[in-house]
């Protein structure tokens, strides 16, 4: 089986759901590994085109907004009152206090709801690395006002960093540094006034991320409402001279070794 590392774009919409597109959510495969990344409203139903609940390895949550783990109160319902019989509780990597919140929502009566019958949670910390399958994860924090993380998946046939949501930080770039694809949020279409507080990248934030890890290409995704898909793109190469792609959703990238982009290409960003 092919060990060639796989992202599939099961939504990436952003703050709810549009028409065609579910919240943020991720398939990452690499032969017969399977890592459900980030689970927000919607994206449990193209999930299932592809795998079901009780085929994946493990499943990586970046922070507890809904738009990024919503889907996960219905998955639990689909692993322990449905059609799946988990042979064991689905790994679950999350922020701290991510079973405890579920079962917030999940519990009806006097007994808490038994989450993990169908998740085995590991709470995530800053440098947290775990292995599934044939992929070595890593996490660190990064600044999104919140417990928030971004991952970096490497297998055998290359390397992904998802960022999450945050705004631009040193974490991010060490973490993406030299990565084959940086899959990057962009969800402001400005910075905030003088004072305000950054919780996310705007589109020339997303290329100046990239292009300081030296990354092989830029895959552009949570673009805000006020934003559209072409815009994103467009601005972020305004900052890197790498390939720049938009995460549309039902799109599979294939991550492979790419030359990155020079360092020099563009001046430095203001």
């Amino acid at each position: 089986m092919s060990e060639e590392l796989h992202l599939t774009v099961l939504g990436s919409a952003t703050p709810y759901p549009s028409v065609d597109n579910p919240c943020s959510g991720y398939l990452v495969t690499s032969g017969s590994s399977r890592i459900w990344m980030d689970a927000g409203t919607g994206t449990l139903g193209p999930l299932q085109r592809y795998v079901r609940l009780d085929e994946l390895d493990a499943i990586w949550i970046s922070h507890l907004h809904a738009d990024h783990c919503a889907d996960l109160l219905t998955a639990y319902y689909g692993a322990l009152y449905a059609d799946i019989r988990l042979a064991a509780p689905i790994p679950l990597y999350g922020p701290p206090g991510i079973a405890d919140r579920l079962a917030g929502f999940l519990t009806n009566s006097s007994d808490r709801s038994p989450v993990e019958s169908a998740f085995a949670v590991a709470e995530l910390h800053d440098g947290h690395r775990a292995t599934v399958g044939s992929l070595r994860l890593t996490s660190r924090a990064v600044a999104h006002g919140m417990p928030a993380f971004a991952l970096r998946v490497e297998g055998a046939g290359g390397s992904l960093v998802y960022s999450g949501d945050t705004a631009p930080c040193p974490s991010l770039t060490e973490l993406a540094e030299g990565c084959d694809a940086l899959l990057c949020e962009a969800e402001s279409a400005e910075a905030p006034e003088e004072g305000g507080a950054r919780v996310h990248h705007t589109p020339e934030d997303t290329g100046d991320t990239a292009r300081a890890a030296r990354a092989g290409r830029l895959i552009v995704t949570h673009v805000g409402r006020h934003l559209t898909p072409r815009e994103a793109v467009t601005r972020a190469a305004t900052r890197y001279d790498g390939p720049v792609d938009h995460a549309t959703p039902g799109t599979t990238f294939t991550v492979r070794p790419l030359r990155p982009p020079s360092d020099d290409s563009f001046p430095a960003a203001p």
